[in-house]
């Protein structure tokens, strides 16, 4: 597995960087291992400080970071530096509510005084995606930092700067040695780590094939995993919605990131009679969009990550309009030597068509037109993802009640997907299991020791 940052609006590529071997993972694994050991007997506020300066360093360095992202991974340079301070955000959540969140809970019983503790397990892997390179990071870092687990990343392998440039800060904020450690490491060598006897979960974000794989060898080792592997999310329009907020709303929430949202809406779904009027307006914005340099603020259309995602998204394209989707607008290719893909817009997809249940990560917008509430439902939770979901209605009791009746983790009213570090992410059935973010997130990999007196 080669760990390369390619530059995604030139093609070229820009460092190479040297795996690590065995005896680096086993240093790793060591270092995290003794690490742990002395968190576990520490109070959580006495890591604090050093989280609070991760949150401090990222905002002075904001523009210097997101560089690193945009050039790495293509994104546009406004959209990196709000996934800096996001981070930032993030990481000062957890500094300042994590402690609260690990205090023990007193229980009721007949049987004697009792409580549980929440205390950390041990060493976590990380495995982490491309297209929130410090984001993904985050959500999992900072939590259980709290915690006083530690941890070892296998970042994605087009993003080595990125978990360089991750790294990097921790170090100079004063997070201790073996807290953390970025590792150029293969799948064999996940394997092995996962398997080790000092490792006590993993957690992934990634494809559905990696999950399972991953989710396999930790099941195989009894180790406890969290998943969150995409979606294909629907954004629901219901006849009473308010159209002003749907027209400010709907584009950006498909082509924020060029796309490459797990979260993003990706099904919109029309319920009533301005269909038509949705699908002409989707097409006049989707047509707006500038491609260009990331790096430069007037481009609003970025690069997909890579030349082979860019491949991957034309092939499903190809595949839905071979089966007999309609192209509104787009499809076409954009004359660059970058990984661009022209926004589209496709309707006509009946569930025979192969990407009925696919998700299409890029900037290509799906619309479907029903009659009623209950087929919007239907087609909503007509799929194997269950992970975030929009329901725009100026009723709020219908909005409320459509939203409890979807199959997803997430549900946002009138609004587009939206993250924070107070709000838990993730979702149901294919989309994975677990929750990152919140309590929730730094309740994945606790141990919740009873305790109890006579």
């Amino acid at each position: 597995m080669a760990y390369q940052t390619i530059n995604p609006y030139t093609n070229k590529v820009e460092q190479t960087y040297p795996n690590a071997s065995d005896a680096d993972l086993e240093a790793a694994l060591t270092a995290a291992h003794k690490r742990y050991l002395e968190f576990r007997n520490a109070q959580p506020e006495t890591r604090s400080a050093a989280l609070h300066q991760v949150a401090t360093l990222m905002r002075d360095e904001q523009h210097e970071l997101a560089t690193t992202l945009t050039r790495e991974m293509g994104k546009l340079i406004g959209e990196a530096e709000a996934e800096v301070a996001l981070c930032a955000d993030i990481a000062d959540y957890f500094a300042d509510h994590g402690p609260g969140m690990l205090a023990d809970t007193p229980l009721t019983t007949a049987a004697g005084p009792a409580y549980y503790a929440k205390q950390a397990v041990g060493v976590l892997v990380m495995v982490e995606p491309w297209n929130f390179p410090y984001y993904q990071i985050m959500r999992v870092f900072a939590p259980n930092f709290i915690v006083g687990n530690t941890m070892i990343l296998k970042h994605a392998s087009n993003t080595p700067a990125s978990a360089e440039a991750f790294a990097d800060v921790l170090r100079r904020a004063g997070v201790p040695d073996g807290s953390f450690a970025n590792l150029f490491i293969d799948y064999d060598q996940v394997g092995q780590a996962i398997a080790d006897p000092r490792v006590a979960g993993v957690a992934l974000t990634g494809s559905e094939r990696g999950g399972a794989a991953v989710a396999k060898e930790a099941g195989a080792n009894l180790k406890k995993s969290t998943l969150e592997l995409g979606g294909n999310d629907a954004f629901i329009i219901l006849p009473d919605a308010d159209w002003d907020l749907v027209r400010q709303v709907a584009p950006q929430s498909r082509l924020m990131n060029a796309g490459q949202i797990c979260s993003a809406s990706k099904r919109f779904i029309v319920v009533g009679d301005r269909y038509d009027e949705f699908v002409e307006f989707m097409k006049q914005e989707f047509a707006k969009v500038q491609p260009g340099d990331p790096m430069d603020p007037a481009t609003t259309l970025a690069p997909l990550s890579s030349a082979r995602a860019k491949d991957k998204l034309q092939k499903q394209v190809d595949a839905a309009v071979a089966a007999g989707a309609h192209v509104e607008y787009g499809n076409t290719p954009i004359d660059s030597d970058g990984a661009f893909f022209q926004p589209t817009v496709l309707t006509g997809i009946d569930r025979d068509n192969p990407v009925f249940n696919q998700e299409l990560f890029g900037p290509v917008a799906s619309i479907y037109h029903v009659d009623t509430e209950e087929e919007a439902v239907a087609l909503a939770n007509d799929s194997s993802y269950g992970l975030g979901s929009v329901v725009f209605s100026q009723d709020a009791d219908r909005a409320d009640r459509v939203s409890r009746q979807l199959e997803a983790g997430m549900t946002f009213i009138n609004r587009s997907w939206l993250t924070a570090p107070e709000l838990p992410f993730g979702g149901v059935k294919n989309s994975g299991y677990g929750r990152e973010l919140y309590e929730l997130g730094l309740n994945a990999f606790v141990n919740e020791h009873l305790v109890l007196a006579r």
